[in-house]
């Protein structure tokens, strides 16, 4: 699968908000969009006001950076929601943030989305006592996520559960910080999903 290798900050200076691709660096004064705010380029500061369509793909391309997901996949994931009972544009919102990527960035267990994304490559967590290595794999109700016994110890996990032990855990997640095993109770509500995109905008993209 094909995979963005260049400057993640273009990202968000690109969408006009802060996306929190970097983890922690996102926080401090280091973070480039806080010192160009401006879209990249050579014409970053000229460039005029969208059109609808315009507007419609800012928010497609900001819902898809920010669950770093690639534009087949989220696609994909458009049409699963389409199917679903209920408003297509929270569907959509509720399999990204189901995707164990996702929360095993929710649960502070990484520190951004692209570590998880790495570390569950490399085999460091289960999924219901299985070893799951696949960042994509959609979590339901009930399933139960956890490090595995023998990466707890690491150093890199020790140091990353110590950074982010006091991001908060939602609602829809039950967290045993003792044991590192967490619960997915129910998918969120959109209410509980803080993703900074108008879902609206997408569905009227893909339904041109």
């Amino acid at each position: 699968m094909s995979r963005y290798t260049g400057a993640v900050c273009k990202m968000c200076r690109r969408e006009g908000k802060k996306l929190f691709l970097k983890g922690d660096r996102c926080y401090t004064g280091k973070c480039a969009f806080e010192r160009r705010s401006y879209a990249p380029g050579q014409h970053g500061q000229n460039r005029s006001k969208n059109s609808e369509y315009g507007l419609q793909l800012r928010a497609k391309q900001q819902a898809r950076r920010y669950y770093g997901i690639q534009e087949g996949q989220f696609h994909k994931y458009f049409l699963m929601a389409e199917r679903k009972t209920g408003m297509t544009g929270e569907n959509l919102l509720r399999i990204c943030e189901s995707r164990l990527d996702n929360v095993v960035y929710t649960l502070g267990w990484a520190s951004s989305r692209t570590e998880a994304r790495q570390l569950i490559n490399h085999g460091h967590f289960e999924v219901n006592s299985s070893k799951v290595d696949i960042p994509s794999y959609l979590l339901k109700a009930g399933d139960t996520v956890s490090i595995k016994s023998k990466s707890r110890d690491s150093v890199k996990f020790k140091t990353v559960l110590e950074a982010n032990a006091s991001r908060p855990v939602p609602a829809w997640l039950d967290l045993d910080a003792q044991n590192l095993v967490a619960k997915v109770v129910a998918l969120p509500q959109r209410d509980q999903i803080t993703v900074p995109v108008e879902e609206h905008l997408i569905v009227e993209f893909y339904s041109k």
